[in-house]
């Protein structure tokens, strides 16, 4: 019994890391510039992975999707007050903002539900090892193909919540909010469905063809005068995975 409690007590605290806690000192670290990126240029990337983390392992935790997802909205809001009390500007499009995050929000926990009822009690290990894999394709977009990068919904969550924070708002980044949307909703499919396997088809199917939507109608890239702006540093420091994919 306590074993048990120790293991929920390590994957609750994994999810705070994952999800607040390593994204926070992100931010810290990028406030002066100081950097190799502005804070205002790798918002999205951070929001996206502090999402992906409490969202998933969260969900894998609690075996709960709508924990997963309430979890990571509270802290995405905490996060992006952070981010404003460090110097972001004002959110251009809040509206925009807030329906990206509670779509990524929703494909992350999805997951995590799924890992939750394929492996009782250590789904929450699984989601870790995703979200830590996907989180090291963020920062090391630069050195990555852009096919590769197309096939990641953390990437897809990135494209859409930098658009939304510095861009044109969520309608530019339709295709890979429809991305999110769709695994999403195959992935519960599949943990309602557990265990029969052959939704696992349909999943997969569904993952290659939203790719493809992402790769065909990339999200664009932040106009480069709001990084600028907003960043005090030259606009040739923008998020190295939004221009790879708009160049492909």
């Amino acid at each position: 019994m306590n074993s048990r409690s120790d293991r929920r007590l390590l994957a609750w605290l994994a999810a705070i890391l994952a999800g607040v806690v390593l994204p926070a000192a992100a931010m810290f670290w990028l406030r002066d510039g100081a950097a190799p990126a502005p804070l205002a240029g790798a918002a999205g990337p951070i929001l996206a992975v502090g999402l992906m983390g409490i969202a998933m392992i969260g969900a894998a935790t609690a075996g709960r999707w709508w924990i997963g997802v309430v979890l990571a909205l509270l802290a995405g809001a905490g996060l992006i007050l952070l981010a404003r009390a460090l110097g972001m500007p004002p959110l251009p499009h809040p509206v925009s903002t807030a329906f990206a995050m509670i779509i990524a929000s929703a494909s992350f926990a999805a997951r995590g539900t799924l890992f939750a009822r394929a492996i009782p009690g250590n789904g929450w290990l699984m989601a870790l090892f995703v979200v830590a894999g996907e989180a090291a394709t963020l920062v090391t977009a630069a050195y990555l193909p852009a096919w590769l990068l197309v096939l990641l919904p953390a990437q897809w969550a990135s494209a859409a919540l930098q658009t939304a924070l510095l861009g044109t708002g969520t309608r530019a980044a339709a295709s890979v909010l429809i991305a999110l949307g769709g695994t999403a909703a195959t992935t519960l499919l599949v943990a309602r469905l557990w265990p029969r396997r052959w939704p696992y088809l349909l999943m997969f199917s569904a993952w290659l063809a939203l790719s493809a939507l992402v790769w065909h109608r990339p999200a664009p890239p932040p106009p480069r005068a709001a990084v600028a702006g907003a960043s005090g540093h030259a606009p040739r420091l923008l998020p190295v995975q939004l221009e790879k994919i708009g160049a492909a």
